[in-house]
């Protein structure tokens, strides 16, 4: 395929999506404004996917890729078959017409910049899930169409129904969603790779493997969810809370469409076995029968559409599980002529409902007097929900009951499932006539609005445009669908077509029988049913809701059990909870895999065992002297200078500066909010409780020092190898843990800085307000500092930048880097600060140190950005070295590299001066808002 076709897949694909966004920038957009961009992207998508036709109906696939992670083997594929096709006008055909339709339906006082909005990221949602290329990235598209369908649902959020249901929509699709990433993960292991070409093209190697049936379970639990099969059946009545135009898009194109697509998706690769036959022909077969019968007793026109939708979605599944060849072709078939005559329907009842105020059919009759167009549009498309000759659900219903005769011999399906599905059929027409009858014919209307007219003539149009086709369709089989039937079910079979023939007439046969039956019965049905009154009573409640009701009353019983529990109030008590979960998790680690090893230990000598010593004494005394808290902070302290001579005992001489920095930095953090604190702790008055925390304390330092000692004795073959190889040919620098930081993970340090910032943010957040407890005697700040203080902080200030400077500009190659030189920055502006007193502090670093946080993360992001203008990935460094023009400073430094990683470095830099300053600052009320004292 050419490269111009091929950039058509993206942009058919990001039309929607570029209106949603568009829509979401402009907030005050009004509904004129929504709906053209809506259907714009609609529009134009349509272009791309007709531009496409001629090599899709030509037998070609496009397809278009572009790495995403390819570590975890996703790709941004996409990938546009036949079926893809057929499924992408569905979903932009029906797409456009329903902007057209909401425009009209729209209240004047509904948002309908954030209802078009959400309505086309619904539509590149699920054109997503349609030409997704890769698993992975199916799956993603899936979630999202949860989230999009959430958002429609609930859009009228005032409505408790309408919250309702959106979240019981979510959870459930959202419950379904992860099991079928569980199920994708587990063909991805399967076939070792998550490319839809390669798992298509694998139905052998995946059912042969010990991990079929778990994938099949999981994928199945996917597609049964979002289709609202039994029963799972009872999430899609309840989400006809949402607006019309919504509920006929979900119902014919979108959303519990997914489910089925699913099936077909993965037929070739799936299908064939006899528990995929098993279980996906009962559960199709459950759905069929069950939501036919409550389609019948519902006395809300949604509701019966709902019930009916979820009766013909079991329908199509019940094909799809048959596995034959022609039996997904039927069901194919099915899935163009149901959306058709089932958004038809949804948008006549949106009329009704919108010319009468009402949707309850003992209030709606004899509507085909005052609305006679109307009228004859919904009885069209009702006959064809019925399977009546003459309208294109009669051909897909022969083609299914054609089926019923050829299924496989597993378990007595092959004898129940013919006769049910003459069942089925017979409730799908006595719902059907019920529809027509009770709106229709039979009375006078009671309605909310007076008396019912007429819809404006263009929110009419989209019915006449979807009956028409239902009828063309019926007539004329081979010349309007039989085409895209054809390459539709092709791409679905990934093979070639079976023999069939779309035809109104096949003869006197079993299946016309059949069918004949089928509309002699569900006549009957209906007449016995009305004679008898059963139509009038109110349904009730599904057991699904009721057990979905049911078991989330239990879980926030539950939760409100756990929260009084554990809720105490009381920080000792969630610190003992989260020691007791560590040592747990330890324990468990430790004891299925935490050997001693016998790897090499080094040898230790009396500086070692001293500097333990001194360790485990400072410990001991932190331990035991901890209400002193001055006390307490400074040995910590002293533990924190023999960490940092470990450091350089194990000949890390970066790790020991980084250290002895934030050590020094931290305790005179410390010390500074010491003065918002009591000066000593109070006693423990319970001893049981002294006893549990010294059980949890020594229990935890156990455990973490034993899985500490068998991992170090373990033999392992570290990365460090490679670092130490490549540090200076691909990082151009000699120091290791700086190339590491700012070339190799620098993502992770940009995310570090960002928490680092986050937290100062956090910090200062909670200092606005915080006064120094009142017997604490040490001065807020510093009114007269001592002269000796202030003498050496005005020659230290200078020192301290010059040594930033230095550290900062020879870490790529020696120990330093832009963290220690920020470290160094800070202790060198705090001690000027504090020596040379408050007025002296504010008029020398008056600076927005929030705005450094800022400045800093931009820095650090434009850098990274940088790589793409040179085609290579974010944060890409290059690293050219210069000889500084300065003959003194160049002979101290020598060649200094002047890497794209020092601009990174720079970011680092700045984000950790600003946070520091700025808690520093605040912490002794030196740098206070104006008119603050």
């Amino acid at each position: 395929m050419n490269g111009r076709l091929a950039v058509l897949l993206p942009f058919l694909l990001a039309s929607p999506f570029v209106a949603a966004l568009l829509l979401a920038l402009m907030p005050r957009a009004g509904r004129a404004m929504s709906a053209a961009l809506a259907g714009g992207g609609a529009v134009l998508g349509l272009a791309a996917l007709f531009a496409l036709a001629p090599a899709v109906f030509g037998g070609d696939v496009p397809r278009f890729s572009a790495p995403w992670l390819p570590e975890i083997g996703l790709a941004f594929s996409l990938r546009l078959d036949g079926f893809a096709w057929m499924f992408a006008l569905l979903v932009l055909g029906i797409g456009a017409l329903i902007v057209l339709y909401a425009y009209w339906y729209l209240a004047d006082d509904d948002p309908p910049q954030r209802f078009f909005a959400s309505l086309a990221l619904f539509m590149g949602a699920m054109l997503g899930v349609v030409v997704a290329g890769n698993l992975l990235l199916l799956v993603v598209f899936w979630e999202l169409t949860s989230i999009a369908s959430f958002l429609l649902i609930g859009f009228w959020n005032g409505e408790r129904e309408a919250r309702r249901g959106a979240r019981m929509a979510l959870a459930i699709t959202g419950a379904g969603g992860l099991a079928l990433l569980a199920g994708v993960l587990m063909i991805g292991r399967i076939v070792g790779s998550f490319e839809l070409d390669v798992v298509l093209a694998s139905a052998a190697q995946i059912q042969a493997h010990p991990l079929y049936v778990p994938a099949l379970l999981c994928v199945l639990l996917g597609a049964f969810t979002k289709s609202a099969q039994f029963p799972f059946h009872f999430w899609l009545p309840h989400a006809m809370a949402a607006p019309t135009p919504v509920s006929a898009y979900l119902h014919s194109a979108t959303m519990v469409k997914c489910g089925v697509f699913l099936l077909a998706r993965l037929h070739p690769a799936l299908a064939g076995s006899e528990e995929w036959f098993l279980i996906v022909s009962s559960v199709g077969l459950l759905t069929l029968l069950v939501g036919a019968f409550i389609a019948i007793f519902q006395q809300d026109l949604k509701g019966l559409l709902a019930y009916s939708t979820i009766s013909h979605l079991g329908l199509i599944t019940l094909l799809f599980g048959m596995g034959t060849e022609m039996a997904l072709v039927a069901g194919v078939f099915h899935i163009l002529n149901h959306a058709t005559f089932k958004a038809s329907l949804f948008m006549a009842a949106g009329i009704i409902d919108h010319e009468t105020g009402t949707r309850d059919f003992r209030r709606l009759n004899g509507l085909a007097k005052y609305m006679p167009i109307t009228a004859a549009l919904a009885i069209a498309a009702s006959l064809a929900m019925a399977g009546v000759p003459l309208f294109n659900g009669f051909l897909s219903k022969e083609m299914f009951l054609t089926e019923t005769l050829n299924v496989p011999t597993v378990a007595g399906l092959h004898l129940l499932i013919p006769g049910l599905a003459v069942l089925a059929a017979a409730f799908s027409v006595a719902y059907s006539i019920r529809f027509i009858h009770d709106v229709f014919f039979g009375g006078e209307p009671k309605c909310v609005n007076g008396t019912p007219h007429e819809p404006p003539r263009f929110m009419r149009v989209p019915v006449e445009v979807l009956v028409l086709i239902v009828l063309a369709v019926g007539l004329l089989p081979n010349l309007t669908i039989g085409e895209l039937l054809a390459v539709g079910a092709q791409g679905a079979l990934n093979a070639p077509l079976p023999e069939y023939k779309l035809a109104i007439w096949h003869g006197f046969n079993v299946p016309l029988l059949m069918s004949v039956v089928g509309l002699v019965g569900g006549v009957a049905l209906w007449a016995f049913l009305h004679r008898l009154g059963a139509l009038r009573a109110d349904p009730r409640a599904s057991f699904g809701k009721r057990a979905f009701e049911a078991g989330l009353a239990l879980l926030v019983a539950i939760a409100g059990l756990n929260t009084r529990w554990l809720e105490s109030g009381r920080l000792p008590a969630y610190l003992a909870w989260t020691v007791a979960a560590t040592i747990a998790a330890g324990a468990v680690a430790f004891w299925a895999d935490g050997a001693f090893g016998a790897r090499e230990t080094l040898p230790a000598g009396p500086g070692a065992w001293a500097l333990w010593a001194v360790v485990v004494v400072a410990t001991l005394a932190v331990a035991l002297g901890f209400r002193q808290r001055l006390l307490a902070v400074l040995v910590v302290g002293a533990i924190g200078l023999a960490v940092s001579l470990a450091f350089v005992f194990l000949s890390a001489p970066d790790l020991a500066l980084t250290q002895l920095m934030v050590e020094t930095l931290s305790i005179l953090l410390i010390l500074l909010a010491l003065r918002y604190l009591p000066q000593a702790s109070p006693r423990e008055r319970a001893p049981l409780r002294t006893g549990l925390h010294a059980t949890l304390a020594v229990a935890g330092g156990g455990i973490v020092g034993a899985l500490a000692y068998a991992m170090m004795t373990q033999p392992v073959a570290s990365i460090s190898e490679y670092f130490l190889r490549t540090s200076q040919s691909e990082g151009g620098g000699l120091n290791v843990v700086n190339v590491i930081i700012v070339d190799y993970r620098a993502l992770d340090t940009l995310g570090e800085i960002a928490v680092v910032g986050i937290a100062a943010l956090i910090i200062a957040a909670l200092l606005q307000n915080a006064r120094p407890q009142p017997e604490v005697a040490v001065p807020a700040s510093p009114g007269a500092p001592s002269l000796m203080l202030q003498l050496v902080s005005q020659w230290l200030l200078p020192l301290g930048l010059a040594v930033s400077l230095y550290f900062f500009l020879r870490g790529h190659n020696a120990p330093g880097g832009g963290f220690v030189a920020a470290l160094v920055f800070v202790g060198a502006v705090f001690l000027q600060a504090m020596g040379g007193g408050r007025a002296l502090a504010e008029r020398q670093f008056r600076n927005d140190w929030t705005a450094w946080i800022g400045v800093g993360l931009l820095f650090a992001a434009v850098t990274g950005l940088g790589a793409f203008a040179f085609g290579h990935p974010f944060l890409t460094s290059s690293t050219p070295y210069v000889e500084l023009p300065i003959p003194v400073v160049g002979e101290w430094l020598g060649k200094v590299p002047f890497a794209s990683a020092m601009g990174f470095d720079t970011g680092v830099y700045v984000t950790v001066a600003g946070a520091l300053l700025l808690v520093l600052f605040l912490l002794t009320r030196l740098h206070r808002p104006e008119g603050k004292r």
